[in-house]
């Protein structure tokens, strides 16, 4: 119980203290990428990282392509 309540605590204080994150693309990748490594053998949590890091990098990559395409 101890032990509990020490988690709880811990969670509840980075939760308070987190600041707001720019996820583009994260949220979307990690879920795909959490499916597929799933099925490809239950490494669920190393494909949502993956699916992650990948699904940022696109969402920047297509953020640049659309500054660069308005005329200023």
């Amino acid at each position: 119980m101890r032990t509990f309540l020490r988690c709880a605590a811990l969670a509840l204080a980075m939760g308070l203290t987190s600041a707001p994150a720019d996820a583009g693309g994260c949220l979307k990748g990690a879920a795909v990428g959490g499916v597929a490594g799933h099925v490809a053998g239950h490494h669920g949590f190393i494909g949502a990282a993956a699916g992650c890091a990948i699904g940022h990098h696109e969402a920047k990559k297509n953020e640049k392509k659309k500054t660069n395409q308005q005329p200023q």
